[in-house]
């Protein structure tokens, strides 16, 4: 079985490290096959960190993924080549992707703790016939662990979309500390594991020293560096 990290966040958007940082430790600290990087609304940090594994020689292979804002909470766009617009309603996000060739995953589902699509979004969704591809049943937060159990009961009876694990990692050391097992070994062999529905969430949960290293600048980071940015129209140049 591959493992893949599908939620990862560099310093090209409100994590803290850089891509080779990150490339780095996954390289020499994880049996990591395949991540994602998913940076919050722009897809040109994802492009960067696939060239830059490409130029290295990495046996890991990259994803081009991003953390897209919806109307509705946060959503996973993997597998696409475009920015997703944001701030659309979250069953045109989800098409929009699905447009693009893309995979739709909710991160951190139902969580109060950060900006997640909520129970009544899913059903709603689910009955007006569109579909999203996965459901990151294990985030090892706490941000992502306090709705998980109802999450993973929400997808199995309702949703039933395949179930995935992510760090959703802002900081290097962090990355696969949960992860997506699945048949294979390639990015191309997760994305069909997806759509079958083969795959398994994994992971080990956060301590307080793993929650609390660098969370002030962690949280400047995502409350006012990255907003700012946003607001003055401006993109990561890599």
């Amino acid at each position: 079985m591959g493992k893949a990290d599908l939620q990862i966040h560099s310093n090209a958007g409100d994590g803290l490290d850089s891509m080779e940082e990150i490339l780095e430790h996954v390289e020499t600290r994880t049996d990591l096959d395949v991540i994602a990087l998913t940076d919050h609304d722009a897809v040109r940090p994802a492009m960067a960190m696939r060239e830059l594994a490409a130029r290295r020689g990495a046996r890991v292979e990259v994803v081009i993924g991003i953390e897209v804002t919806t109307r509705s909470g946060h959503l996973l766009a993997l597998f696409v080549d475009k920015d997703i617009p944001m701030l659309r309603p979250l069953r045109e996000t989800v098409r929009l992707i699905h447009e693009c060739g893309g995979l739709a995953v909710v991160p951190h589902p139902l969580s109060y703790l950060t900006f997640s699509i909520g129970e009544r979004a899913l059903r709603r969704l689910a009955r007006d016939g569109e579909r999203v591809d996965g459901v990151e049943t294990m985030n090892p937060s706490i941000a992502g662990r306090v709705r998980a159990t109802r999450a993973a009961r929400l997808n199995r009876e309702t949703i039933r979309a395949a179930e995935t694990g992510s760090s959703d990692a802002h900081r290097a050391v962090l990355v696969g500390t949960a992860w997506t097992e699945f048949p294979g070994r390639t990015a191309e062999d997760v994305r069909r594991a997806i759509l079958e529905r083969t795959t398994v969430a994994n992971g080990k949960p956060w301590g307080v020293r793993d929650h609390l290293s660098r969370v002030a600048q962690q949280q400047w980071r995502s409350m006012v560096v990255a907003p700012v940015q946003k607001a003055r129209g401006r993109r990561w140049e890599g």
